[in-house]
């Protein structure tokens, strides 16, 4: 009953707002002051409050509420532990397998040269590359073609 006063008491001062906005001539303002005052207006007519009331007040409500965080934090610490756990497990997995890896890798294996493999030297590195001619004769052709 006090929360359906309540409500009534803050649409009516909501309303009596939105006149004086409106007298002074801001009506989208004054529109919008009157539409958010008509909830709770509205909420009790359709007994949403009277619903809400009733469940802030009973402490069975309250002690279940308890129940559903308890549930919730329980749920996600063994989520937790169960990411860590796996990690844990993947990343022991990972170095076997990579202490597996390392060893059938050749120690001293470099990357293959580009070069045509003439002047490499016995005991040194391969020679350097030499760069691959570059071809402009598509470029040529467009330039005459264009009369440049």
């Amino acid at each position: 009953m006090l929360a359906e006063t309540i409500c009534s008491a803050v649409s009516a001062a909501g309303l009596g707002i939105a006149a004086v906005t409106a007298y002074r001539r801001r009506f989208l303002t004054a529109t919008r002051i009157a539409a958010y005052s008509l909830v709770p207006v509205g909420l009790v007519m359709t007994g949403v409050v009277e619903w809400l009331s009733g469940i802030v007040f009973q402490p069975s409500v309250w002690i279940g509420f308890g129940l559903l965080g308890l549930a919730w934090l329980l749920l996600v610490t063994t989520r937790a532990v169960e990411r860590r756990r796996s990690g844990e497990e993947r990343g022991s997995a990972k170095a076997a397998r990579g202490g597996a890896a390392r060893e059938a890798v050749a120690p001293a294996a470099s990357a293959p040269s580009l070069g045509t493999g003439t002047g490499t030297r016995t005991g040194s590195a391969p020679a350097a590359a030499a760069p691959p001619a570059e071809d402009f004769s598509d470029i040529e052709a467009i330039l005459k073609k264009h009369g440049l």
